[in-house]
């Protein structure tokens, strides 16, 4: 099958574009709905946005799911300062240090508002050395907007309120020659991208699927919530993609697939994560196995809510994370070959199909022989 760069690249710059911290998803579920109508591929909505489109296959019986998530990091309003700011809090977990510089949008009721965001002692020719001591927190910064605004009362009068969202520019840049892509928000507008272009593949290759694919895009992933609001009886094992982090210590890259085997919830499903490690093996797909600290996912909020599937992680390797983020159309590409590999695979076990049942048919792990001890 012949993946299109040029889609899966156009699917990610035009998501990027479209401001979507959590909380303030609708119009990227209208894109990416909008897009699923393109592909001609069925799909169901949920009452705050989460979306469950299904690639149909020869079974019904031993479902699958494929999952990313549309929200972003983001911020929001908190307070109306005296001299005319706003003092803002995060959506999502990321550092102040991350947020300093931004160019972003205030979402007020009437209209919205250009701004960036600042450190309180933003002048160097007025607070001198002082600018490089100042505390990295959200009480450090704040937000200037693009409009006339010297206290709090000129802030009221053109409708800045508490609860206002902030969406950050991504400030997307693609070097075609070294194939890197750097934005914010790749986490996990590229994961999105990746699972539109892949079903578009399906779609167009004209391959007969053994089971049904769910293609699940979710839309509260960076608050913790995640894939639970999709989540039905008939999907026996999920794959999660979102960003793999490369850092000292780490084995993920930028050029490869991750295969994550654990994160702060805990290990991902033994069996599913050797299934897609021989996937990789079968195709030629070049990966990486990785664990990360701190680190939790759609799958992680699926599991906790109660859900008896199995789950594993696929990854694509992002630099500076949840800050300034960068990845290669290479590990894009790796990632995408594997979920159309394991799209198209067998169900890891038929036994699955029913919540409960005999162990007849359960699966072994490797263990040891009994250790004797003299006494």
């Amino acid at each position: 099958m012949k993946i299109s760069n040029t889609y899966l690249l156009n699917q990610l710059i035009s998501m990027l574009q479209i401001p979507s911290p959590s909380g303030y998803t609708d119009q990227i579920v209208h894109y990416v709905c909008n897009e699923l109508d393109t592909l001609e591929i069925p799909y169901n909505v949920t009452r705050r946005g989460a979306i469950r489109a299904t690639l149909s296959g020869e079974g019904s019986t031993l479902d699958r799911a494929v999952c990313a998530h549309l929200d972003t990091l983001g911020a929001m309003i908190s307070r109306l300062k005296s001299n005319g700011r706003l003092a803002i809090r995060p959506i999502g977990t990321w550092s102040s240090r991350f947020a300093e510089g931004a160019r972003v949008t205030v979402f007020t009721e009437g209209r919205k508002y250009r701004g960036r965001v600042l450190p309180l002692k933003a002048s160097g020719h007025v607070y001198g050395d002082t600018v490089d001591t100042q505390p990295v927190t959200w009480d450090q910064i704040e937000v200037r907007v693009d409009a006339r605004c010297h206290n709090k009362a000129d802030l009221e009068s053109k409708g800045f309120c508490a609860g206002d969202f902030i969406a950050v520019d991504p400030f997307p840049e693609i070097d075609e020659q070294e194939g890197f892509i750097n934005a914010r928000h790749l986490d996990d507008k590229a994961g999105a991208a990746v699972l539109l272009s892949a079903a578009r593949t399906i779609c167009r290759s004209g391959i007969k699927l053994p089971v049904d694919c769910h293609l699940l895009f979710t839309i509260n992933e960076e608050v913790g919530v995640g894939a639970t609001e999709v989540l039905y009886n008939d999907i026996t094992e999920m794959i999660v993609i979102d960003s793999a982090m490369t850092a000292p210590g780490q084995n993920s890259t930028e050029y490869d697939a991750t295969l994550v085997m654990m994160d702060q919830s805990g290990p991902f499903d033994y069996h599913l994560n050797r299934k897609l490690a021989d996937l990789c093996r079968e195709n030629d797909i070049s990966f990486n196995k990785d664990l990360f600290e701190f680190y939790r996912s759609d799958a992680a909020s699926a599991i906790e809510a109660g859900s008896d599937i199995r789950t594993a992680l696929v990854g694509f390797g992002v630099d500076a994370s949840h800050g300034y983020e960068r990845t290669n159309i290479s590990s894009l590409k790796q990632v995408e070959n594997l979920i159309l590999a394991y799209i198209q695979s067998k169900p890891t076990f038929n036994r699955d199909k029913d919540k409960m049942g005999s162990i007849t048919g359960f699966p072994h792990q490797p263990t040891r022989d009994p250790i004797n001890i003299e006494t």
